[in-house]
């Protein structure tokens, strides 16, 4: 039991402890309800997912106790709920189609190795500023990356783009492995970068008003290139959602280093440019468009590749209602990808309203606190970084949502640590790893030191009055006469 001398960062700890708590129990009975549901009884996985779940978020829980004491606590518990929710999801939509149990059993190894490189990342990121020592490395290591599926053996070309490495039985999305590369060399160049990118060369007024800022001809190298990798890209592997993702990453970024709205403008220009070229140049890209468009049309649905994939998930995600009609029942499971792409129709139908709300809250209080932990942050280079993995984090969910709503075009990108894919979910916990040490970091640093380098309690204020008063009374007893 906490008193008031207790150190702030063990109060902190405790709190993330009692959070986890209600995290796993919240996985044990949701996946109890499932096989209850599904078969009568309490599945027999349980054991084995709630040891490897919750045993490696315990496991990381302690490491932050000696690692990173004044880490945020709000980051593995709504991580490890998130991450729960999506192996619930995954095993009961395959039980409730008699698949494979393999599928779920793979992603609880995806689970196991995620959490170990969150672990990982915190043993070996003690100091998150000297991730920008080699920035050129980075961008080089995030570019093979994106350019390894179009290798000719090993790269795999399914569902219209070519963004896989099959390795016999097992396939790995390297463009999700490339992001966090790609964001520290974002970062640590922004950052240095950032002064001259702020300049304006002219300034559009209106009657003496400033409407624009136009940038310097010199400094618009940076957007040209990310532009024309982002097309690259999209040409090499049609891809039409890293491309997306990672012209938008480079966008918000440049805003957020330069502050400057000319940015934002020039950059949206340059993508309604490549976006109308992709859409004259690529099938799949027209397509995607046209289901947007027309979805409803009978000829777009029943077309080959139309329409009927996302119709039939919006059928989904109304049938769930306000509480959702649980396993058994519903048509998402028979969807194609209803555990990858469409996890947040299948979410929709089994929990309804309630659950995809649950799961967008916790995700918007994931980068609302990553955001803080970023303006907390001294170094640019820190505060860039972490940024930039928020709005990631919170981009991709945009797109998920957005696109299975009809609300922008479907374009095929996982959900953080929802979705079915190793990649994807090894990536998130890198990143959840990164997030815990920067706002340990930061809140260390905030923190007064007494002269032997230990954090200061502060005690409460009566304390503090009390012992005001008892010196005081002390003093006057001294100097008193006899």
């Amino acid at each position: 039991m906490t008193d008031e001398t207790t150190p702030r960062h063990g109060r902190r700890r405790n709190t993330e402890l009692a959070m986890l708590t209600v995290a796993l129990a919240a996985f044990v009975t949701g996946l109890c309800l499932t096989g209850l549901q599904l078969h009568g009884h309490v599945p027999g996985v349980l054991w084995p997912f709630t040891a490897v779940l919750g045993g490696g978020a315990l496991a990381v829980h302690t490491a932050l106790r000696f690692l990173a004491p004044w880490a945020d606590p709000l980051f593995l518990p709504a991580a490890v709920l998130l991450n729960g929710i999506g192996l619930t999801l995954i095993w009961g939509l395959n039980a409730e189609t008699d698949g494979p149990a393999t599928i779920a059993l793979r992603q609880l190894l995806w689970t196991g190795l995620g959490l170990l490189t969150c672990l990982a990342t915190l043993l070996l990121v003690r100091r998150p500023q000297r991730l920008q020592r080699h920035p050129y490395v980075m961008a080089l290591a995030g570019l093979a990356l994106l350019a390894a599926p179009m290798l000719p053996v090993i790269g795999l070309d399914q569902y219209g783009a070519r963004r896989w490495l099959s390795f016999g039985e097992f396939t790995v999305q390297p463009s999700e492995f490339a992001k966090i590369p790609l964001v520290l060399f974002l970062a640590a160049y922004l950052g240095r970068k950032r002064d001259a990118l702020s300049l304006a060369a002219t300034q559009i007024t209106v009657r003496g008003v400033k409407v624009f800022s136009v940038p310097r001809m010199r400094d618009m190298g940076p957007m040209t290139a990310a532009w024309g990798v982002a097309i690259l890209i999209l040409v090499g592997t049609r891809d039409l959602g890293t491309s997306l993702l990672l012209f938008t990453l480079f966008l918000a970024m440049l805003y957020t280093a330069t502050q400057r709205k000319s940015w934002v403008g020039i950059g949206l220009a340059m993508f309604l440019v490549g976006a109308y070229a992709a859409h004259l140049l690529f099938w799949h890209v027209r397509q995607r468009v046209t289901i947007w468009l027309h979805a409803f049309s009978p000829d777009v649905y029943h077309s080959p590749q139309g329409s009927g994939q996302v119709v039939e998930g919006l059928f989904a995600l109304a049938d769930g209602g306000l509480l959702g009609i649980g396993f058994g029942e519903g048509r998402a499971a028979t969807l194609f990808a209803a555990d990858s792409d469409l996890i947040m129709v299948s979410l929709g139908e089994k929990f309804g309203l309630a659950g995809v709300t649950a799961v967008l809250v916790t995700t918007l209080l994931l980068v609302e606190r990553a955001f803080r932990a970023a303006l907390a942050a001294r170094e640019t280079f820190v505060k860039l970084m972490t940024t930039g993995l928020a709005f990631l984090w919170a981009f991709q969910v945009f797109v998920v949502v957005g696109g299975v709503t009809l609300l922008i075009p479907l374009s095929g990108m996982t959900t953080p640590l929802l979705a079915l894919g190793g990649s994807s979910l090894v990536t998130s916990w890198i990143t959840v790893g990164l997030w815990l040490r920067v706002s340990s970091e930061v809140r260390r640093a905030a923190v007064p030191v007494d002269r032997d380098g230990a954090a200061t309690v502060e005690l409460p204020r009566t304390a503090v009055s009390e012992a005001r008063d008892r010196a005081l009374a002390a003093s006057r007893n001294a100097t008193a006469p006899e």
